[in-house]
């Protein structure tokens, strides 16, 4: 049983894959309260986090990082408890010794939706900064590049060999926003 003073290390604790051979997230983790630890494709570790919901968790970093999202190490509690959730990420982050970059200037990076407005091709920016265009061309011109982005995003994932699904919330493109659903 985990407590505030049985933490377990890190370095204890087992690498699982975040694509499985399958090409799938581990499903194991659905529905689970915990602590995680992700790392890119030598073992570096690029975040700690935790969550109501590790799984959902991991496809939102996915999609927001999918070059730094190659392993996980995983903690999970019987019940919700702030206290020992962020007990166990302080320790793991300080086992680390450096304060990994998703946690430090990173972090909306990990943690916020993808801001597709910021990704504007030269050619995207010229047409959203024209003069002449109104609000609801804006919108839709926000919309597309939202679009192109997740596309882009998918087909990163897709040659990472995912299968699992990955949906975006539509309503949020309007704002050139990309958050899972």
């Amino acid at each position: 049983m985990i407590s505030e003073t049985n933490i377990p290390a890190l370095a204890s604790l087992e690498y699982v894959a975040y694509i499985d051979k399958n090409g799938e997230l581990p499903a194991q983790f659905q529905g689970q309260i915990g602590v995680y630890a992700i790392f890119d494709q030598v073992k570096v570790l690029q975040f700690v986090g935790y969550s109501r919901d590790v799984y959902l968790s991991f496809k939102q970093h996915l999609v927001r990082q999918p070059e730094k999202c190659y392993w996980l190490k995983v903690q999970t509690i019987e019940r919700p408890n702030r206290t020992i959730l962020e007990k166990i990420e302080n320790a793991w982050i300080a086992e680390n010794a450096s304060l990994p970059l998703g946690n430090g200037e990173n972090k909306e990076q990990w943690t916020s939706p993808i801001n597709s407005k910021t990704l504007m091709t030269t050619e995207e920016q010229a047409n959203y900064d024209n003069p002449l265009i109104d609000d609801l061309v804006k919108i839709k011109l926000t919309k597309n590049i939202a679009r192109r982005v997740e596309a882009e995003i998918l087909a990163v994932l897709e040659l990472r060999g995912l299968k699992t699904q990955i949906r975006f919330n539509p309503k949020l493109k309007e704002e050139g926003l990309l958050d899972l659903k």
